[in-house]
């Protein structure tokens, strides 16, 4: 998993502001280089005192603090230690993990993994939540999240902390879904804290996109340092990464491709616009226009790809225009913020090797040579996607702030 590498050191001796701040900031930047240390490295207390240019004595008891909040643990004997003598090398702990979770249109998740970001269990279940009134379905959450929750101890691990993602616009200062069309809900402040009382580091909230963008750069492709994920659920979302970083916008919302217009002539669509992207290339978009409706998200999706495989006609063209549709946007967005690789999620990438040859014309129509064929990819975290992005932000945002579990 990546991060973003820590601040500068601050020098007890001679930095400005009181101690309490010197320390914390030298507790994040000793975290970081253990996470930042390359796979299979363990640090040891003086190769990081060097490499930091803190003094043994400070790197030793910030180490001893890390340790005692059950962030790091002891790793056997590195051979590099100082002096060619063997020293005790440091990794993050993997009894300690953080949840993500989940709430779409048409099903819950929740998962659990370990501060490395690995995938201790997860869960994903099917339910209908279109229109819903926000406590039943937070309910069915908190209870999944607990049998997730117990499973992870089973195994070992204890859950420090946890991210929900939702799919619409949201204020995570302030808990609140300010706008999810596709789950009727409109400015609704969600009591987080009750999902799983009682986490050390609380639940943050997320959009699900952006999250399953944030996942795909810390467990994609590596080098890849700018590119647009477009999210296919019941609706359509996206998250832009540039120079490695998600860009969010003033206001967080940057990177809505689902309401991109695409066919000012088109349907209405949920967010009160027309001819939105989401309306096309949808998932239910999708399964309407194929003649395929009424059942359960797995079953339509089954039956969906039984019918493109049967080269029928209308499922045919209702994947092909969804796939035109989604180039105009591509190429739409690509001008305008200059990107060169589009990363497809959810069910546009289950349906790539039909949905492609249609996106790829559409592209090269709008937006001649900016994104070649071989820079449209397919989400390397697959579904689980915006569970790992969740659970990977709480995670990074404890490598930044490891003070928080400290009693």
């Amino acid at each position: 998993m990546a991060y973003t590498a820590a601040g500068p050191v601050l020098s007890e001796a001679a930095a400005p502001g009181n101690m309490g701040d010197v320390r914390r900031s030298n507790l994040a930047l000793v975290l970081g280089r253990v996470v930042q240390s390359p796979p299979g490295s363990h640090l040891t207390r003086a190769q990081i005192a060097a490499s930091t240019r803190l003094t043994k004595a400070s790197v030793s008891s910030i180490v001893l603090d890390l340790l005692d909040a059950g962030i790091l643990r002891e790793r056997g004997l590195n051979p590099q230690g100082e002096r060619g003598r063997p020293g005790v090398g440091l990794e993050l702990n993997p009894a300690r993990g953080v949840i993500g979770m989940e709430i779409n249109v048409d099903y819950i998740a929740a998962g659990v993994t370990d501060l490395s970001g690995a995938v201790v269990v997860q869960e994903i279940r099917e339910r209908d939540n279109r229109d819903s009134d926000n406590a039943p379905v937070l309910a069915a959450l908190a209870a999944l999240a607990a049998e997730v929750r117990t499973a992870a101890t089973e195994k070992g691990v204890e859950v420090l902390g946890g991210g929900l993602a939702v799919p619409g616009l949201v204020d995570a200062g302030n808990s609140t879904v300010i706008a999810a069309p596709n789950l009727g809900w409109l400015d609704i402040k969600l009591d987080l804290d009750r999902l799983l009382p009682g986490l050390p580091l609380g639940v943050t909230l997320f959009n699900e996109a952006k999250a399953a963008a944030l996942a795909e750069l810390a467990h994609g492709p590596a080098g890849r340092h700018d590119f647009l994920y477009v999210s296919g659920e019941v609706g359509v979302g996206g998250g832009l990464v540039i120079g490695s970083e998600l860009f969010t916008g003033p206001e967080g919302h940057a990177g809505e491709v689902g309401h991109i217009v695409v066919d000012p002539e088109g349907s209405p669509c949920s967010c009160g616009g027309t001819g939105c992207l989401e309306t096309i290339a949808g998932q239910d978009a999708i399964f309407a226009a194929a003649g395929i409706a009424g059942k359960v998200r797995s079953e339509s999706m089954s039956a969906l790809l039984a019918a493109l495989t049967g080269e029928q006609p209308e499922a045919l063209r209702a994947v092909q225009r969804a796939g035109r549709s989604l180039g105009v946007a591509v190429a739409s967005t690509a001008r305008v913020v200059n990107i060169a690789a589009v990363v497809l999620g959810g069910h546009f990438s289950v349906l790539d090797q039909w949905l492609r040859p249609s996106l790829v014309e559409s592209l090269a129509t709008y937006a001649p040579g900016k994104i070649l064929p071989e820079h449209i990819t397919t989400a390397a975290v697959g579904e689980g996607g915006a569970l790992l992005g969740a659970a990977g932000s709480v995670i990074r945002s404890l490598v930044e702030a490891p003070h928080r579990l400290q009693s």
